[in-house]
């Protein structure tokens, strides 16, 4: 009798934000996707526009998490700050299914890549803060405009800097290496970690590109570049998505 195969992965991914959503915007949303697939895991796509009770029901279908990239900024009031002139729109319906995507799993133990505006929104979720932009919380920062890299995903070219990262991490198991070139396409940072979130990367100027958490052992990812945009030729970017998918494969047969 031929083996049973195992299913692959079914991991949720939140549209970027419900107005790409409503129009129909996926060029990026479908880098998430191709990433997710290319790794060998199944890309299950979480409408914005889901009540409550819809959301609860698919978060049951899922063995781990992508929170995506956004042009939108978390609400500063959600980690009670004022709102900076250089702060972009917020998306409150990103927000929340953010949110509930990160009760669950916590809650089911489900891994979590989180990425650019996600770690942001990881982070807040977790009670940490944001620099809002980060020119004006430092403005000797330069490195937001590194090297022009023509990357195979993009039509244009993205500028790439140097990550510091901490011995014993499991990025840096990951990577390899403790350094490693990414992109940079982003304007706010996090501040303050969260509870239970360790810093395990920093750029040269010192702002934190990624971390890990530390409460349980369950696998859970943030970082401030884009993989999903460097995932055809960068080792790195490769590992996430494949390590993720190796974490979700351990998650329990929910009954």
């Amino acid at each position: 009798m031929a083996a049973e195969l195992t299913p692959p992965p079914r991991v949720g991914i939140p549209y970027r934000t419900q107005m790409e959503e409503v129009r129909g915007e996926r060029k990026k949303f479908d880098n998430y996707v191709r990433s997710i697939e290319k790794a060998g895991g199944e890309a299950c796509e979480i409408s914005l526009q889901l009540a409550p009770n819809e959301l609860a029901a698919k978060l049951k279908e899922l063995d781990a998490v992508v929170l995506t990239g956004s042009p939108a900024d978390v609400h500063p009031a959600l980690y009670d700050g004022m709102a900076h002139p250089k702060c972009s729109f917020s998306d409150p319906r990103r927000e929340a299914t953010d949110f509930a995507l990160l009760d669950y799993a916590f809650a089911e133990h489900i891994p979590v890549l989180a990425i650019c505006y996600g770690i942001q929104s990881l982070n807040v979720y977790l009670k940490g803060s944001l620099i809002q932009h980060i020119s004006a919380h430092d403005p000797s920062t330069e490195v937001r405009t590194a090297i022009p890299h023509a990357d195979s995903e993009q039509t244009k070219p993205e500028f790439r800097h140097a990550i510091r990262i901490d011995e014993g991490t499991r990025l840096a198991k990951l990577a390899g290496a403790l350094e490693a070139q990414t992109n940079s396409s982003h304007h706010q940072a996090i501040l303050e970690p969260g509870k239970n979130l360790k810093v395990v990367a920093r750029a040269a100027d010192g702002v934190i590109e990624a971390v890990e958490w530390t409460g349980d052992s369950n696998w859970v990812m943030g970082v401030q570049w884009h993989p999903e945009r460097m995932v055809v030729e960068d080792p790195l970017a490769q590992a996430l998505f494949r390590d993720l998918m190796a974490a979700a494969r351990r998650v329990p047969v929910q009954a």
